[in-house]
């Protein structure tokens, strides 16, 4: 007579069954404490929500595909924060929907690049990353000087933001939103969101 053991593994559905099980009892155990542990649920200290321009920019920086070779998380090792500054916490991306950690790093890391460089020195980059570093293999995006923001949903987009992730925002962030992105370029959103990444955890 077969043991139990031997059972389910002759068994291909009944192994597919209890494998499911398993894996669904240890993802609880996992994931569930993170869901109430203060560290990955409240904000840093110090941590503002994107200003309206600094969303434009977010979008921009997505729309543009700069995180499929730029990650935003430092990992807490002795290379990457010698290199980078201070480990990513999660209390710096409570607000992220969707979260831009990345993993892949044809260029460097980018969570703690907000105030290291001028704006000139971005805009240049943006336009020919080559004047400014010779050996880059990033494209330019000269593109992003010439396109100008209209602000039309701009408003919408902080209000769902405050609506659905409990962001922070004022109801008159959302009634100036318009007004403080219309006539920007694509260029100067862009350059205001890469100058806000990291600077609440110094």
């Amino acid at each position: 007579m077969a043991n139990k053991h031997e059972i389910v593994e002759k068994n291909i559905g009944l192994l597919a069954i209890f494998a499911i099980i398993a894996i669904s009892f240890g993802t609880l155990v996992e994931i569930t404490p993170l869901m109430f542990m203060k560290d990955t649920t409240e904000p840093v200290k110090g941590l503002k929500p994107y200003t309206a321009l600094q969303m434009e920019g977010r979008d921009i920086y997505i729309r543009e595909g700069c995180v499929g070779c730029h990650s935003q998380m430092i990992r807490p090792f002795r290379s990457e924060t010698e290199r980078y500054g201070h480990y990513s916490v999660a209390g710096e991306s409570v607000w992220e929907h969707p979260f831009l950690w990345g993993s892949k790093r044809t260029g460097p890391d980018l969570a703690r690049v907000g105030g290291r460089y001028s704006d000139e020195w971005h805009r240049v980059h943006l336009i020919n990353p080559r004047l400014v570093v010779p050996e880059s293999n990033m494209p330019g995006f000269p593109w992003l000087e010439e396109n100008v923001l209209d602000g039309e949903l701009t408003a919408k987009k902080l209000s769902i933001f405050k609506e659905y992730y409990g962001v922070p925002y004022t109801d008159e962030d959302i009634a100036n939103a318009k007004a403080s992105v219309a006539g920007k370029t694509e260029m100067e959103a862009l350059i205001a969101y890469l100058q806000s990444l990291g600077t609440a955890l110094k």
